[in-house]
């Protein structure tokens, strides 16, 4: 790609993995709801808004399981939460030449998360996942997690990315705090697994000892990562 000018070894972030596993049919088929756009901001801005758009935000049954958290599995889902949305979206963004990376961290939302909360035991959401993508010559963050339905339900507006600024949750609503961001963990060529389940563990241990399979929440891990 002409637009790639820095010294950053971009290859590892065009590559397809096993989790950003592009080349699937379930991922193929996805993609190709993707509108085609000749310029690259828009590409970039439509790829973003198909992931975030295509699937009702659901925080509430967390897969940690490499088999399952994997672009193709969440193509052909309803629901999802924001760490499959990214894998998706960052999966989305490399079939189309785009190096992407994901991000992840710590947030606390501060808006109708009194169920959460109940689950977790904890006010933070820790290992909140977004994209990081290659644009114009630039990375930009991008947030694809909270679809309109949602934003509607919760009162705030959509969260709009323009490829020049970072799109990260919006601090505010209005004057009413909404979400805060508490740490980066950074931006990974690949989901790291391993890291996942460690500080999961470390804010959530309950989840692992008793893990909870309702119809209101589910949680499944791997042991391989503990």
């Amino acid at each position: 790609m002409n637009q790639l000018k820095d010294k950053t070894n971009f290859e590892v972030y065009l590559a397809e993995t096993v989790a950003l596993n592009f080349l699937h049919p379930n991922v193929q088929f996805f993609i190709s709801k993707i509108p085609q756009k000749t310029d690259s901001t828009e590409q970039a801005i439509a790829i973003y808004e198909t992931a975030r758009d295509s699937f009702l935000y659901d925080p509430y049954h967390l897969d940690l399981r490499p088999e399952h958290l994997k672009a193709s599995e969440v193509a052909t889902k309803n629901r999802a939460w924001c760490v499959e949305k990214a894998v998706l979206a960052c999966a989305c963004f490399r079939a189309f030449g785009f190096p992407a990376r994901l991000g992840f961290g710590i947030v606390v939302n501060h808006i109708g998360v009194e169920k959460l909360k109940h689950y977790l035991k904890r006010d933070e959401i820790v290992f909140h996942g977004y994209v990081e993508v290659f644009v114009n010559n630039a990375w930009s963050k991008c947030t694809p997690a909270f679809d309109p339905r949602i934003c509607k339900l919760s009162k705030v507006p959509v969260l709009q990315w323009n490829t020049k600024d970072d799109s990260l949750f919006q601090p505010f609503v209005d004057t009413q705090k909404f979400m805060e961001y508490k740490y980066f963990y950074g931006e990974f060529a690949d989901v790291p697994f391993k890291l996942m389940h460690q500080e999961m563990k470390a804010y959530y241990p309950h989840l692992f000892l008793n893990p909870i399979q309702e119809k209101g929440f589910s949680f499944h891990f791997s042991t391989e990562f503990l």
